[in-house]
């Protein structure tokens, strides 16, 4: 038996409970799950702004140790230290084949209705898997193509936020940006996927990093991540001062939070040829568009799922990355938290003045 955080229903936070994981199949992993990150993406579910069956444990952003293998496993091994990521890929589709891991929508990587579910409890009935993963359990089993094995020196708290947020942010700079040395990103939104993306454009060689963020705490902290001049996103003209300081506008505008007026503002900030990348889970009836003058001037507009990663190699890049002192998890760490202050954790996240909360398992 594991002890898990389970979703029973929307708007009325997590109920700790504990539930079966059954043995490994041919491709899966059973792994002991040490840390895992609290992810705005899970508060949707959690809030009811996206649908998914129920009952279900959320948890995405997730590190531990692997401790049974199938038979077919040859990735990982018992002992191997791994971080999970939702994009689990099948490695056959078209988007596998042509290397867009990230778009795969990992139907080899689930079990069929004709299979027993992976997590059970009160004796037999179903808890539904959420995005490959349910990390918010002492365990975690999944698909051999929803994680990667990792160094055994990277401390599994930080690696832990690697599965999401810092793939997410530092993919899209890298990935989908594939930001220049001297080119100039704004990033809307200073939470944990913004404080990735800024890190990585400094990483990557920006010119100028601009962080807009309506709290000054965030903004704070982007200045320390790498962020080079900082603006408050709910400004009038918060459009015009990042244009008047770089120049004309960014080449790439980069939405980090899922709000309508943040998007807007990545959008109204580009420059001639520039690109708006939108990374945040908006509601559902958003729409982001480019006026006429925009198409003309050459402007772009496009989603980067999980930072478009290609994670089996990614994520042992960006934890070189750390283990380097290049990029700077302990900063995006705003507390460690016990599984049972979880509903705690997403509150602090609802009022949004902190960057990561992370569960830490004993």
């Amino acid at each position: 038996m594991a002890k898990a955080a389970i979703l029973e229903t929307p708007g009325q936070g997590l109920v700790i409970g504990e539930v079966e994981l059954s043995d490994p199949g041919p491709r899966e992993v059973l792994i002991d799950t040490k840390a895992c990150g609290l992810c705005h993406s899970d508060l949707h579910f959690i809030d009811g702004s996206y649908p998914h069956a129920l009952p279900a444990i959320p948890g995405h952003e997730a590190a531990g140790v692997v401790r049974a293998v199938g038979s077919e496993v040859r990735s990982v091994k018992p002992g191997d230290h791994v971080v999970s990521c939702l994009s689990a890929f099948c490695g056959t589709c078209e988007f596998c084949v042509t290397g867009r891991l990230a778009l795969c929508l990992g139907a080899d990587t689930r079990r069929t209705n004709g299979e027993p579910t992976r997590i059970t409890r009160n004796d037999g009935e179903q808890v539904n898997q959420m995005l490959n993963l349910s990390a918010f359990s002492e365990q975690m089993l999944i698909h051999e193509n929803a994680c990667v094995s990792i160094d055994k020196d990277m401390p599994l708290d930080r690696a832990a936020i690697i599965g999401c947020a810092v793939t997410t942010g530092a993919g899209t700079i890298f990935n989908a940006a594939k930001v220049v040395p001297g080119e100039t990103v704004l990033v809307v939104g200073c939470g944990g996927v913004g404080l990735a993306a800024i890190n990585a454009a400094k990483i990557a060689g920006a010119g100028m990093v601009i962080a807009a963020d309506p709290l000054p705490e965030k903004r704070e902290l982007a200045k320390v991540l790498g962020a080079t001049h900082t603006i408050d996103a709910m400004a009038d003209d918060a459009a015009k001062q990042i244009i008047n300081l770089s120049g004309g506008g960014v080449h790439y505008g980069i939405e980090a939070v899922g709000r309508q007026a943040s998007a807007d503002l990545a959008v109204a900030s580009l420059r001639r040829g520039g690109t708006a990348i939108i990374l945040g889970m908006m509601p559902l009836d958003c729409k982001v568009g480019l006026s006429a003058m925009d198409l003309l001037g050459g402007k772009k507009l496009q989603g980067a799922i999980m930072g478009e990663n290609h994670f089996p190699v990614d994520l042992p890049r960006l934890v070189g990355f750390y283990m380097r002192g290049l990029l700077d998890l302990d900063t995006i760490i705003a507390e460690r938290i016990p599984l049972e202050d979880i509903n705690k954790g997403f509150d602090k996240m609802r009022a949004g003045t902190s960057a990561r909360s992370v569960v830490v398992f004993d």
